[in-house]
C-alpha cells in the first residue's frame, strides 16, 4: 500500500491532466492512475482513419496552455495527443502517472476519512481526496449482433483500429453512422473494393469550416498570444449559439436544420439517397456532426448505403433487419460509447459501504455533476449532466477543475477533513436540471444521451456561461463537512 496522497485522479486523459495540474499548483500532492500505457483519453485510443476534432483547436484545449502551432482549425488526432503528451510533461503531471493501473474499487473509510483504491492487481493506494476523470467515451459500445461466431472475417470497433490489417481491396462493412464513421467512412472508401454503410438513424451533417493554417497564421498567434485568444472567443460564441438552438431557442435551431438541408441539397444529387440521409427527429435530438467529406463518400461509386439496421452475422457477412444478406471481408463497428454508464466497472463504495452504482440504477446524477451524497471527498469530472450539445466539453472541465480545487483549499485552509454535499442540495439540483432537459430537443427522440427510463444522463441544460457562473466558487451552503 501506498503512502496517503492528497489527491488520486484516476484517468490521464483531458480532465485528469487538468485536475492533475490545478492540484499541484496549488500544493497539494497527487497521483493519477491510468490503465493504459499513455496519456491521451479518447486521443489515445481513437486512431482510426482520419480521426480529428469537430472543436476548433483554439477553444479545445486549455487556457492555461495555448497552442500557437496548430496546424489546422481543426486538429487531427495525432497533434491533440501530442499537445496532451506536452501539458502533462511541462505542468508536472507526467511523473506522477502511474500508468497500467487499472482501478476496479474505491472504498470510503469514514474513520480516517480517506479514500482506499484498489487495482487490477491488488496494489492499494489511499488519498484523502478522490477525482474520477473517465470520460463519457471511454467504453466502446458493441452491438450483439447474434451468429458472431459463425463469421470468419475480422471485426473490430472503430476505437480499437486494427492497424494491422490492410483493407485494400477488401469489403467492409460499417455499422453505424455517427461521429467516428463520418470520419473514416471517407478515408477507408478510397482503398476499400467496397464499403457497405449500415445506417439505423441518419445524422444531421452540416458543413465543417476547415482549413490548414500558415505559418504567417503561426507566426502571429506566437507573436501576439491575444490573436489566437480572440479566434477562441468567436468560437465560444459560435458553441453557444448552437447550444441554444438545442436547449433554448428554437429559431437557432431553424437555422441549423436549413444549413444541413443547403448541405445535403449541394453533395446529394441523387434524391432517393438524398430522401434516406434527412432525419426524422428534431436538430440537436442526436448529435450534430460536421463533416465536408460524408456525402460525397455516399454517392461514391463503390459505397453503398443500407437503410436497414445490422441484425446478425452470416458466414458471409452481415443480415440486415430486411433480411437481406450483405457479403463482406471485414466488419467495423462505429457504433459509439457506453456514454450513460459512468463509472462502470469500477465499485464505488462511500459512506456505510452504499454502493454508487445503486445509488445510480436508474441513471447516474451529481450535484453541479461532480458531487454525490454519501460520497464524501468524492469529485467526478465530466460527469453526469455536464456534456453538451453544440460547445467545447473542456469549457465545462475548467470550471469543474477551478470548483474542485478551490474547495480542497477552502477545506485545507480551515483544517476540514471531508465534504459532503447535502442530499437536498442535490435533489433539488436534480429536479432543476431534469425539468429543463424536459424542453429541449434532446427529449424528442432516442438517443445515446439517455438511459432505457428515458432520462436523460449526459447533457446540460443550459449553456457554458451558466454552468461557469455556477461553479465558479463552491457554496459551503451546499456541504456537510468534518473536522479530524
Amino acid at each position: 500500500m501506498d503512502d496517503d496522497v492528497d489527491v488520486i485522479v484516476v484517468g490521464a486523459g483531458f480532465a485528469g491532466i487538468g485536475m492533475a495540474a490545478s492540484a499541484l499548483r496549488a500544493g497539494f500532492s497527487a497521483l493519477v492512475l491510468e490503465k493504459a500505457r499513455d496519456v491521451g483519453g479518447v486521443w489515445r485510443d481513437n486512431t482510426y482513419p482520419g480521426a480529428a476534432c469537430d472543436v476548433p483547436s483554439s477553444l479545445y484545449s486549455f487556457s492555461f496552455a495555448p497552442e500557437p502551432g496548430w496546424p489546422r482549425r481543426y486538429s487531427g488526432q495525432a497533434d491533440i495527443h501530442a499537445y496532451l503528451r506536452r501539458v502533462a510533461a511541462e505542468t508536472g503531471v507526467l511523473p506522477r502517472v502511474r500508468f497500467g493501473a487499472e482501478v476496479v474499487s474505491a472504498d470510503y473509510d469514514e474513520p480516517a476519512a480517506r479514500w482506499r483504491v484498489t487495482l487490477a492487481d491488488g496494489r492499494e493506494h489511499v488519498a484523502r481526496f478522490l477525482v474520477t476523470a473517465v470520460g463519457q467515451l471511454s467504453r466502446p459500445a458493441v452491438p450483439d449482433l447474434p451468429g458472431a461466431a459463425d463469421y470468419p472475417g475480422r471485426v473490430f470497433h472503430s476505437s480499437r483500429w486494427d492497424h494491422d490489417l490492410d483493407l485494400t481491396g477488401l469489403r467492409v462493412a460499417v455499422v453505424g453512422t455517427g461521429a467516428s464513421a463520418i470520419q473514416f467512412v471517407p478515408e477507408i472508401r478510397r482503398v476499400a473494393a467496397r464499403v457497405t454503410v449500415f445506417q439505423r438513424t441518419p445524422p444531421h451533417v452540416i458543413p465543417k469550416p476547415d482549413r490548414a493554417y500558415t505559418r504567417w497564421h503561426t507566426a502571429l498567434y506566437r507573436a501576439f498570444p491575444p490573436a489566437q485568444a480572440v479566434g477562441r472567443a468567436t468560437t465560444w460564441v459560435a458553441g453557444e449559439f448552437l447550444t441554444a438552438a438545442i436547449t433554448a431557442v428554437p429559431a437557432f435551431g431553424k437555422a441549423v436544420e436549413a444549413a444541413f438541408h443547403l448541405h445535403l441539397r449541394r453533395q446529394v444529387a441523387d434524391p432517393a439517397l438524398r430522401a434516406a440521409l434527412v432525419p426524422d427527429h428534431p436538430v440537436g435530438c442526436q448529435r450534430v456532426l460536421f463533416s465536408n467529406t460524408w456525402y460525397p463518400a455516399l454517392t461514391s461509386d463503390n459505397v453503398d448505403l443500407v437503410t436497414s439496421p445490422a441484425a446478425g452475422f452470416t458466414p458471409r457477412g452481415l443480415r440486415s433487419a430486411d433480411g437481406v444478406e450483405h457479403p463482406v471481408d471485414v466488419v467495423v463497428h462505429g457504433t459509439g460509447f457506453a456514454a450513460t454508464e459512468f463509472l462502470v466497472p469500477v465499485a464505488v463504495r462511500g459512506r456505510g459501504g452504499a454502493l454508487l452504482a445503486d445509488r445510480w440504477r436508474d441513471g447516474a446524477r451529481a450535484h453541479l455533476g461532480l458531487t454525490v451524497p454519501g460520497f464524501p471527498n468524492l469529485f467526478v469530472l465530466y460527469g453526469p449532466n455536464t456534456n453538451l450539445g453544440g460547445n467545447s466539453v473542456l469549457q465545462m472541465v475548467e470550471p469543474q477543475v477551478g470548483y474542485v480545487t478551490t474547495l480542497l483549499e477552502r477545506m485545507r485552509a480551515h483544517g476540514l477533513s471531508s465534504a459532503e454535499v447535502r442530499p437536498e442540495v442535490a435533489d433539488a439540483f436534480d429536479r432543476e436540471v431534469q425539468d429543463r432537459l424536459g424542453r429541449t430537443a434532446w427529449a424528442r427522440c432516442r438517443s445515446w444521451y439517455r438511459v432505457e427510463s428515458g432520462r436523460i444522463v449526459s447533457n446540460w441544460p443550459g449553456q457554458v456561461w451558466e454552468y461557469r457562473r455556477r461553479t465558479a466558487r463552491p457554496d459551503p451552503r451546499h456541504f456537510r463537512f468534518t473536522r479530524p
